[in-house]
Order: structure tokens, then sequence, then C-alpha cells
């Protein structure tokens, strides 16, 4: 329904000091009515109804109609929370107040505006800013919806996914969220004035950051809806907001602690020989793996959907299985939506309704075939038994949700013409990979508590943070201009509230090991993706397993992967704060210094939990990059130990073996020994590095890495707390308790220092040997 410039201009008055298009359009009130859990509001063309969902969390729904729509949503699962709220009448405004903002509707135009208690403005809807038009999806009918907000002259816009633009601030552009290859629409916006806007309409959507040019408003607008629905959520920082958006829409699970080792796969491994192969290969050379994953094809031709493995190239699946694990390594099987006509899985699902009528031919591998409809609860119930049956019972450990989108047969958008279990293709067109990752997710968790869930998939939409997925960034090429742009797509990712994230190291669609030039792009991808929350090579054509390479690029490879390993205590300490604290693993600089101005628009740095800042090099030849510095506290190089001053840029080296990395003054770094496989050397010291300059604190998390007895209590917390006034650091006394949970343990202190404390290696000298029994210790610095 968008409308050309010319026809806005003579619907709507502009208001220059505000940048406000006022829309001719405007819903009066003509009575208020007091709820349980808010406010409804009969408008004279209309009906608006604002809940509260808890004291920073306000729902806003309007319809224009004598009664709100039963929407059913498919991301919000939470429950309004108790809040000490009031409602106020004045003439001019309807105010609902909450413990900590206001939301007044003006009496006259129905307008929405959020505030502090101080009466500081946080959002406003724009006057007569809501509109309903016929769907431009003629096979739906019904409207489309847009609804305006005004923004503040100095106020950045995050979020909505992932997106291949190269944007991070999208302040005057159009971010178009339809799920696709390479494209995550997620309809969740984050401010840099510390609020959030979860849109709650999975039709595909349109979200112009600057409508016709105008910087001050920003605009909503779906194909498909019949009303306007949003949680307006004030943080009132962005991890606020998160944790908002998460109490909406669903906590990460934990994940298993071998996801966050290092994971190598390809398109594709053709036999069970090839895949032992590369495995005893890792071994044998000693470097560090975790996993390894079995992309698509297994099946023998024209068994696409039967979940078996063809016989010629895979002789006894189990047992492949059974010798992977029996080296330590974990294996994820990719599985599709899609079926091959004539199959008995197909013809299950038919018989369940379960299956889209139409057939679909694929341009590769050619061939016709169905699509079954996740948003059936019987058909998701059917597709997991299946690949339950065939490939759980195998042992496989997790699963790589490959053409999520759904793909389809590759017509991109084609899926607002089908019929779905829940309505119109068009209507829940986003929410396909919500619903397919949910019925894998729900099934496994009723099968066993045993292993943790984990999916690795091509798409996601508001909400799949909670069925412990993972997104990859597609099918990408490997060049230096695509390898730049997934930094800022995989921060706004991020933001948005699903915390991990990925892509193919090196491209999907890469070069050739044996090529000088792509050598470098691989390293600094490599060099970048070991600060993925998984890390993870990938793409088809020659092998890029670490033996490929020349000599001197395998070093810097195997640099980083012991690196990685090194960091496994903070990673899953982190994967803890992410699941119990509403956290965010890869965070852009805005999350930590909202108030340095010149952070905001940084977004090709970003934090790797709370402490380390990564700086990846995406310039052909680079031996150096400038790095920004936020705040105003000391940073550590941590490679060298040298302090810097924070609220400047330097020229950091970057020669092609180092990519820079920061750590903030304050920062307390458990690492870990260097093993093989994440769980190897349990028992093993513990380096505890300090970096002096602030007070800093951070909580060590243990469980049994596997399983779900977690949610039981099972697990141990042990806190780190520097206190740089006193020049000590505290290991705290230890809470909780698992089965297998060390008594004893060797934590080996360092107080960084340049040269002291530096790299990724053991520090040969530390500070002071800690026998640790569980009860609290107090490790005094030397002044």
């Amino acid at each position: 329904m968008k409308r050309s410039i010319h026809s806005i201009a003579l619907a709507c008055g502009v208001f220059s000091l505000m940048g406000l298009y006022a829309w001719a359009e405007v819903t009066p009130v003509t009575k208020v009515q007091k709820r349980s859990d808010g406010v409804s509001l009969t408008m004279q063309s209309g009906t608006m109804r604002l809940q509260v969902w808890s004291d920073r969390v306000i729902r806003v729904t309007y319809a224009p109609t004598a009664e709100l729509p039963a929407n059913k949503s498919l991301s919000v699962i939470g429950k309004p929370r108790k809040s000490k709220w009031k409602l106020s009448e004045k003439p001019e405004a309807v105010t609902l107040e909450t413990p900590a903002l206001q939301a007044r509707v003006d009496r006259k135009t129905g307008a929405v505006g959020f505030y502090d208690l101080d009466d500081k403005p946080i959002l406003q809807e724009a006057e007569g800013g809501r509109e309903f038009a016929p769907s431009p999806v003629k096979e739906v009918g019904g409207t489309s919806v847009r609804q305006s907000f005004i923004l503040a002259a100095d106020e950045r816009i995050y979020g909505l996914g992932q997106h291949q633009s190269g944007v991070w601030n999208y302040r005057g552009t159009t971010v178009h969220l339809q799920q696709r290859n390479m494209e995550v629409g997620l309809p969740v916006l984050v401010s840099s004035k510390g609020y959030g806007v979860l849109w709650d309409n999975p039709a595909v959507t349109d979200v112009d950051v600057g409508v016709m040019g105008n910087d001050g408003i920003v605009a909503w607008e779906s194909e498909v809806g019949k009303a306007v629905d949003y949680y307006f959520m004030f943080g009132p920082t962005a991890d606020g907001v998160i944790r908002d958006y998460r109490e909406l829409t669903g906590a990460a699970p934990l994940m298993p602690k071998w996801l966050w080792g290092f994971w190598q796969c390809k398109e594709r491994y053709q036999t069970q020989e090839e895949m032992i192969g590369i495995v005893t290969e890792y071994r044998k050379r000693g470097v560090s793996l975790d996993g390894i994953i079995q992309d698509w094809q297994y099946w023998s031709k024209g068994n696409w959907g039967a979940h078996g493995f063809d016989p010629s190239r895979y002789s006894d699946p189990a047992a492949m299985v059974k010798t992977l694990h029996g080296m330590k390594a974990h294996v994820l099987i990719s599985v599709w939506p899609r079926f091959d006509l004539g199959l008995t899985n197909l013809n299950e699902l038919e018989h369940a309704g379960a299956i889209y009528d139409q057939v679909l031919t694929n341009v590769y591998p050619k061939g016709q075939g169905k699509w079954y409809d996740a948003f059936s609860p019987g058909g998701r119930r059917v597709y997991w038994k299946q690949i339950s049956a065939h490939l759980f019972k195998l042992g496989f450990d997790g699963w790589w949700l490959d053409a999520s989108e759904a793909e389809l047969g590759g017509k991109w958008g084609e899926f607002r013409t089908f019929r779905t279990a829940a309505g119109p293709g068009a209507a829940v067109f986003n929410a396909y990979p919500l619903m397919h990752s949910t019925g894998i997710y729900q099934g496994q968790r009723a099968q066993t508590s045993e292993k943790r869930v984990c999916i690795l998939t091509r798409s996601a939409f508001a909400g799949q943070q909670r069925n412990a997925a993972i997104t990859w960034s597609g099918d990408i090429h490997g060049t230096w201009a695509v390898f730049a742009k997934q930094i800022p797509a995989g921060l706004n990712f991020s933001i948005s509230g699903i915390p991990y994230w990925n892509t193919d190291i090196g491209g999907f669609f890469g070069g050739n090991p044996t090529d000088k030039k792509y050598q470098e792009l691989f390293t600094r991808w490599f060099q970048f993706g070991a600060f993925n929350p998984m890390f993870r090579v990938h793409g088809t054509g020659a092998g890029k397993e670490l033996w490929r390479w020349d000599e001197p690029t395998q070093k810097i490879l195997e640099e980083y992967i012991r690196l990685r390993y090194r960091l496994l205590p903070y990673i899953y300490s982190v994967s803890w704060q992410v699941t119990s604290d509403g956290g965010t693993m890869m965070r852009p600089l805005m999350m930590d210094f909202a108030n340095d101005p010149n952070a905001l628009d940084v977004g090709n740095q970003f934090l790797f939990g709370p402490s380390m800042m990564v700086s990846p090099v995406t310039q052909e030849g680079a031996t150096n990059r400038s790095v920004y510095l936020p705040g105003q506290g000391a940073w550590y190089d941590f490679w060298t130990g040298k302090q810097e001053t924070g609220g400047q840029r330097i020229d950091a080296a970057a020669p092609i073996e180092t990519m820079p990395l920061f750590l903030r003054a304050g920062a307390v770094l458990p690492m870990g020994p260097v093993v093989q496989y994440a769980s190897e050397k349990p028992a093993a010291p513990l380096e505890i590095r300090v970096y002096r300059g602030a007070d800093g604190a951070f909580t060590l998390y243990e469980d049994e890495g596997d399983n779900y007895n977690y949610e039981k209590g099972r697990y141990s917390t042990i806190p780190l707390i520097w206190n740089e006034a006193a020049g000590t650091l505290t290991i705290g006394a230890c809470n909780g308790k698992f089965p297998g949970m060390l008594k004893e343990r060797t934590f080996r202190v360092v107080f960084v220092d340049e040269g002291h404390g530096a790299g990724s290696g053991d520090t040969e000298h530390v500070d002071q040997v800690v026998g640790y029994n569980g009860k609290a210790v107090v490790v005094a610095a030397k002044r």
C-alpha cells in the first residue's frame, strides 16, 4: 500500500521543527474504559487498547473496528507481570502510568506518546500516523497496516534482523523485512535512546526510517494486518530492552558446552569414510575440534525428505556417529522441510493435513517436491517423529535447518499465496522459521532432557531464541566487500534479541586455499569467526580444512583456534548470562557505551562478552586498522598488555597474524588450558587475568555441560571481583553444586601489565597461585 511522495504530500502537513508529517486522518477519543490490565479507548473511527505487560512494557493495539480482532501472537508467549500502574484522565489526554514510564493518548488525535516519569518524551506516534488500506496481496484480500512514529534529531536506529546492506545505523534508510537466503527479517527495533519496539506482525513489512526523505519519522508498514499491534519496551538501556523482549518472547536456553568449540564443515562431505577421515586428521594433528556437520544430499536420488542415507556411500550411519563420538567429536545433520514426491514421509504428512498442495520445482538439484506446513501443530509433531526415528536415534547431536525461510521453489515471496494452518501465507510469511524450529525444539525436549537441543538455521523470526537456535548469514560470497558487511549484519541481528549467530567463514561461495589472495581473506575472516558465538568453517568447492592451507596460514589459524579454546571458561560463562539474565554475547559498542556519542555509530567493532573488544580487519593488504576505544577508562592491548586511554581513535597494529583485541579496565578474564575438545581437562588450572584501572567483576559458571539439569538448579557459580581502590581480587565462595563438580582446583592469578599476562599463551610467571576449595579467597596485587 506504499503511497507515492506526491499523494502523501497532499494528505499531510509538515511541522518542520519536529520533522513531523501529520497525517490528515486522526482518531479522537470518545470513550475511556479502565480494565484490569490497562485501558480500552473507543475512538471516533476505531478501538484502541493499552495493556501493561510490566513496569517497562506497554502493548498498544488499534483497529478501525468496534472491537479488536482476536490476534494470536506467534512470537509472544510471556504473560503480563504485576505492576502498580494508575490511570488518569484529563481534558487533553488519557495517561497510563507505571513505576517506570507513562503512556499518554491524545484525546483529539488518538496518538500515543511514551514519556519517562519526569515527563521527558521517549517515543511518540505521529499524529494521524495509523493507516489501513487494501492489501497489495490480492490473493489474501483484507488490509495492510501502517504506523508512524516521531524520531529525535540525534536518535540512531538498530536491529531489524540481519541484512546485507552493510548498514549499521538504519537512520535514513528503508529496511525490507522478508525472509530469504541471506536476509533475516526480525520486527524488533532498538533505539540509541534506550527503548525498543516489537512490531507483532509476521507479514512482509517495510520499516522506513525516514519517510519520503524526512529524517524525523520511522514508519512500520505490513502488507497484511487487521490491527496495529506493537510492544513498547523501555529498557531504559539496550540490555534492558533485550531483557524486556526475552520476557515477552522467551528466554534463550543454555547451549551444550561442546557447541562453543571449533566446527568444521563443507558443502559437502559425501561419504561415511570422508566424515570420519576429517575428524581423524584433526585429532592426528593435535588441532582442537568439537564438531563436524553432515550437509545435504547424503540421501539417495529421489529421497529428499526420507531422512535416510544412501547405502552406497554410508554403509552404517550409526557406526559413523559412534566412531565420531569415540573421538570426542559431535555431529549435526542437515534436514529440510522439503519432500520428494511419493515418499512415505510425505504421505504421512499429507494424511495429517500438513503438506502444501503446490508441487514446486527446484533449479538445483533438479526435482519436484512439496513442503510441509510448519504452522500445523500436527505437522510439527509428525516432522519431529520422522527425523527422530530416522536420525536422532542414530545419535546425531543437533540439527542444521537449511532453507528454513522457506525457500520453496526458489521464487522468493511465492509463499504469500499458500494457505497454512495459521491462515494465508502472506499473513504469517516471516514466521515460518520460528514454527519450523519450534517443532524440533519441543519434540526433542519432550523426548529427552539428557541432550541439549542445538539448531543451526538459515533464517529466524522474533522469539526464535527460545528454540536453542543459531542463525547463520546464508550463502554469501567470499569477497572482502561481503565480509565487511557481515559485521553490522551480525550486530544488528544480535541486538534484535536473538543472541546466537555466525557466518560461513570464508564465504559459502569462496575461493581456493591455494590462492594467495584468498588465503589472506580467509585468515581475516577466520579471526573474526573465532569471536562469533559459533565458530564454524563452511563453503562449497575446495575443502577448507586446516591442512589445505600453506604453512604460514595454518599457523595463524591454529593460533586463533587455541585462543578460542583458552577462552571457553569465559565464553561458557557468558552463555549463562545470556540464559539467566537476558544477556547478549556479541555486543555492539552502543550497548556498553550509550553515553559516548562516538561509539553509537561504530558498527565494525564489538564486545565479545562484557570485556573483550574485537576489531576485525576487513581491508585487503592492511597491516593496521583504525580502532575506536570507547568511554573514558583505559583499554589494554590483549597481545602486548600495553594500556591506551579511552575516548580516542588509535591506529592499531594489525599484521596478518594479528586482529586487534582490547580488554577494558576492570575486566576479569578466566582462561582455560588448550584442549582437543571442550570437556577434555575439567580439572586443569584456570588462569585469571585482571586488567586494573577500574572496579570489575565476572561470574564463572560451570555445570554438567550437556543436559537440562541446570534448570533444576544443578550448577555452580564463582564470583570474581576486582576492587581497584583496595587492589584486591576476591575469588568468592562457590554457590551451588552439580554431579561431577570439582571440590578443589587451582587458579593462577595474573595482574596484566605491558609484557605480562599478554597474548594467547599461558603466562609463565603468574602473580599468585591459589588453591581453591570453594571458600572465598582474597588475592592482593603488588602495588
